[in-house]
């Protein structure tokens, strides 16, 4: 059990519940002996997966809160209920796409004046190194940092948790675009393949969240997740799929020039993708700093037993 300095636990409040980030987040959470509250939008109660789901977090011990970002009241008592707030805001084109919701959040956070930190929505690429990114996916790097900003000004406690490429959309598929699970005979190479890439799985991404809540070495800190065992190139992940199923796939290497050639006559979400990709794969977004032992996930929690990509890879098998 997680408890703070007067001996109570923890409460947190999960905004984003019912995402693929958030619902492992709420689970973390409770995982972790955190008083775990759940925000509960007015909208969902139509949508029967996610009731299913938020009453399903009440029989693990979570609690549910009703608000609405339409309702700026209804956000300030929320938030006033509990000691920190994270929130799992989706901020790909190909879904959903409400970084600049959590400006909502802010306010009802600056107006509470209680809440002892705010973890906005991040964990992908680090915005604040993303300056040159290509659009249209620099919107999500731009509206995140336009999202920290607010929290900054308003004097927010905060901790951005942020350097993983998520393993369900990044390593299930080898790293290819348009499917989620492994190819079974060729494989795109991006350039030769040689390119640092950290691949994580969202469960460890949200245990790591959970620890640096209530963490004072987290306070107003960046924390990278990038666990030295699965901080792998292209072809080393190929590679390990290759030696699990003993069968190796033919290879086409994709030249930068070739991979942006015809960017521009993509749907929008193709284009964010793609640009995405790009200063993943190709610049090593995620590798091309050094990040000292104070701020990565893995060795601030050396506890955490986080997933390898070889056994990651099995559940395809």
């Amino acid at each position: 059990m997680r408890e703070n300095n007067s001996g109570e636990k923890t409460r947190v409040l999960v905004v984003g519940g019912t995402g693929t980030m958030g619902r492992r987040i709420v689970r973390a959470c409770l995982a972790e002996g955190h008083e775990t509250y759940v925000l509960q939008q007015p909208e969902t109660r139509v949508d029967i997966e996610k009731v299913q789901l938020l009453y399903s977090y009440k029989r693990l011990g979570a609690r549910l809160i009703e608000a609405s970002f339409s309702d700026h009241q209804s956000l300030v008592s929320a938030v006033k209920q509990v000691d920190i707030v994270v929130a799992a805001m989706s901020g790909v084109h190909f879904r959903s796409h409400s970084i600049l919701v959590q400006l909502k959040l802010v306010e009802a956070i600056k107006e509470a004046g209680n809440i002892k930190r705010f973890l906005p929505s991040e964990f992908g690429m680090d915005p604040s190194r993303m300056g040159h990114a290509m659009p249209p996916g620099r919107e999500t790097f731009d509206q995140k940092l336009e999202v920290r900003n607010a929290i900054e000004a308003a004097g927010i406690p905060h901790t951005y948790v942020v350097g993983a490429c998520f393993a369900a959309y990044f390593a299930g598929n080898l790293s290819q675009m348009g499917t989620l699970i492994p190819p079974k005979k060729k494989v795109n190479i991006y350039g030769d393949g040689n390119v640092k890439v950290v691949y994580v799985d969202e469960d460890d991404i949200a245990e790591y969240t959970a620890k640096t809540l209530d963490d004072p070495r987290t306070i107003n800190k960046t924390v990278y997740v990038r666990p030295t065992e699965n901080v792998l190139t292209q072809m080393e992940l190929v590679q390990i799929w290759e030696k699990l199923t003993g069968k190796e796939l033919e290879k086409t290497n994709i030249s930068a020039n070739d991979f942006l050639a015809d960017i521009e006559d993509k749907e929008i979400p193709h284009q964010a993708g793609l640009g995405h990709f790009y200063h993943i794969f190709y610049e090593g977004c995620l590798t091309d700093h050094e990040v000292g032992d104070d701020e990565e996930a893995s060795k601030l929690y050396p506890d955490v037993k986080y997933t390898r990509m070889d056994e990651y890879l099995k559940i395809f098998l």
